[in-house]
């Protein structure tokens, strides 16, 4: 039986990503849904050490524009979808990388919170 990661939107994500058109939404909903079952996503990714250890990025493109879904690796049972966002360069705008650090960052001090809490019991 395959353990379904649950997924945590950050901040807009969710809103964002609900509002790509319906084709890209379904590349990056099926490859986040093949991510929560622990297999490797069906459209391009790659590391982003920039914004942190253990993210990536989900990636496609209509002829418009260039779509991306930011995200940090399963931890235990979640999966963190940090940003997702529209760009029209090759190069990812500071401000997409800065809010996908700050959403990180959130999000593992969530975590520490956690651990040291269950620690403590």
């Amino acid at each position: 039986m395959i353990e379904f990661a649950q997924i945590h939107w950050m901040g807009d994500a969710k809103e964002v990503l609900s509002a790509f058109p319906q084709e890209i939404k379904s590349v990056l909903g099926y490859s986040l849904r093949r991510l929560q079952k622990g297999l490797l996503p069906d459209c391009d990714a790659r590391r982003m050490e920039t914004v942190g250890r253990g993210v990536w990025e989900l990636k496609t493109a209509d002829e418009r524009t260039w779509y991306r879904v930011i995200y940090l690796t399963r931890i235990g049972d979640a999966l963190y979808v940090l940003h997702a966002f529209e760009k029209s360069s090759r190069k990812t705008d500071r401000r997409d990388l800065e809010i996908a650090k700050s959403r990180l960052k959130f999000v593992l001090a969530q975590l520490r919170t956690a651990k040291e809490e269950g620690d403590g019991q």
